[in-house]
């Protein structure tokens, strides 16, 4: 078979421009250099006739105008199987946890259209994560999608970790989970894994990075290689799989630095053109099937905390449970820091979570909701000055608030205090005794970071006297 060479024309950072005289490569084809071969770049669109864009992979600092390429004809693999739980390996599938070489049963390509092979699946069930705040007011799905959104720092990787070991490390196997690190740091990697050893859940686990020192083909690779690997174990192996990707936004944003490499014309506002059509391709193949389920936890950084930023906007109509992060909770010492009335959850409905779960849910969000029109009147003139029934709303609601707060597994290292798991039932049960006053006279402080109710001091009593 003949050779089909290309000549590099171009240089623009990690973005090659390379000129095809004769039979020109097919999007996605990975070419290879002639003269050395640690070289490759993936095609990605064309500049012009005869001419494209291609993402250099490795080796991009001795690319050199002029030089040779050979296009393989063949897009970027990624190994799957099994053999991949339990270890951390880059988006070649090379391993960088120190533990020797990868055993995989087969090579697959990263992008992958299933056409019309995909059956989905229509069974409506909640994934438990034990975390009170979310499985009572944004009940994960089976299946479904949830974005953790917040800005720098306040939780949305912890966060992310605890329900990877809640829902994987509870599941006796029959779930799996594959975590997509884009574009963040390594030292957080490194503490990932280190928090998933501890716990017991790497066993079930597969992580994949491309990390903030990467170049933004890379980090925009990663991703795909990743979603590759769940699709594996969802079609192959018969097994659910929990996904995860921290952070989103660093897969938009390094869309957005390649777009500009390329000269490509942003939208309006300053992102690339095509990044409703990227986050559409990669969630899209994040599907439930008749055998298996994909259940996607995603972490997005907010940029300045404005949830109005068009990456973050791209990713909301994907998704059935919005999970915000507040700046203003977590400074109040509240973890996890989630602004409970800026969250919401289209699981949330009789029909799927039972009329109870819904009724407390909904009558718990108002009297949030009422002790927040308070907060300027209690700021100005002190709580005393409220009528009675507003004091009581009040009350509760900062009850219900400290109820929330929760010890965290991955966390123990840190806090030196137990992390703990708590069931729905108890979590609806406590939340609705609180509603209906039971432990109004039980100070507010003790609330903060328990479990259950039960697992304060005479909180029977208080019942008792209440009732």
């Amino acid at each position: 078979m003949k050779k089909n060479f290309g000549k590099i024309i171009g240089i623009k950072g990690n973005i090659a421009e390379v000129e095809f005289i004769g039979n020109l490569p097919a999007i996605n084809d990975i070419l290879i250099s002639e003269s050395d071969p640690r070289i490759k770049m993936q095609v990605y669109v064309s500049s012009r006739q005869g001419s494209f864009y291609c993402f250099v992979l490795g080796g991009y600092r001795d690319v050199v105008r002029g030089m040779r390429v050979i296009n393989s004809g063949k897009p970027i693999v990624f190994p799957v199987g099994k053999g991949l739980l339990g270890r951390v390996v880059n988006l070649f599938g090379n391993p960088i946890d120190g533990k020797g070489q990868i055993k995989f049963d087969s090579l697959e390509p990263i992008y992958y259209d299933y056409g019309s092979k995909i059956n989905p699946i229509s069974e409506i069930s909640i994934l438990q994560t034990g975390i009170k705040v979310i499985d009572m007011f944004c009940p994960l799905m089976k299946g479904g999608k949830m974005g953790l959104f917040g800005g720098a720092g306040v939780g949305k990787t912890m966060l992310l970790t605890e329900i990877l070991h809640n829902v994987v490390g509870t599941s006796e196997g029959k779930s799996v989970s594959v975590f997509a690190g884009v574009g963040e740091r390594s030292r957080e990697g490194l503490e990932l894994y280190e928090a998933l050893q501890k716990t017991n859940s790497m066993h079930l686990s597969s992580l994949i990075f491309g990390t903030m020192g990467e170049n933004p083909a890379i980090r925009f690779l990663t991703a795909y290689a990743s979603v590759r690997l769940a699709e594996y174990f969802r079609d192959v192996t018969k097994n659910d799989v929990l996904f995860f990707i921290d952070n989103l936004f660093r897969f938009a944003q390094a869309g957005n630095e390649l777009s500009t490499l390329m000269n490509i014309i942003p939208s309006e506002d300053g992102y690339q053109a095509t990044l409703e059509s990227e986050m559409g391709l990669f969630h899209e193949r994040l599907t439930s099937t008749d055998t298996a389920h994909i259940t996607s936890i995603e972490a997005i950084y907010v940029p300045s905390d404005d949830l109005l930023d068009y990456s973050v906007q791209s990713v909301f109509p994907y998704l059935e449970s919005i999970v915000v992060l507040s700046r203003n909770v977590y400074q109040q010492g509240l973890v996890p820091a989630i602004d409970i009335l800026a969250s919401s959850s289209g699981s949330l409905n009789p029909q799927t979570v039972g009329e109870f779960h819904y009724e407390v849910a909904i009558n718990a969000r108002n009297i949030l909701k009422r002790a927040e029109s308070l907060d300027r009147i209690v700021s100005l003139v002190g709580e005393s000055e409220l009528s009675k029934e507003d004091q009581i709303t009040y009350k509760r609601a900062r009850r219900i608030k400290y109820y929330m707060t929760q010890n965290f597994f991955v966390a123990e290292a840190q806090k030196e205090q137990k992390g703990s798991y708590v069931p729905l039932e108890t979590t609806i049960k406590d939340v609705n005794s609180i509603i209906m006053g039971k432990y109004d006279k039980i100070p507010e402080d003790q609330f903060l970071y328990i479990g259950g109710i039960s697992d304060i001091k005479d909180a029977d009593q208080a019942a008792y006297t209440n009732n």
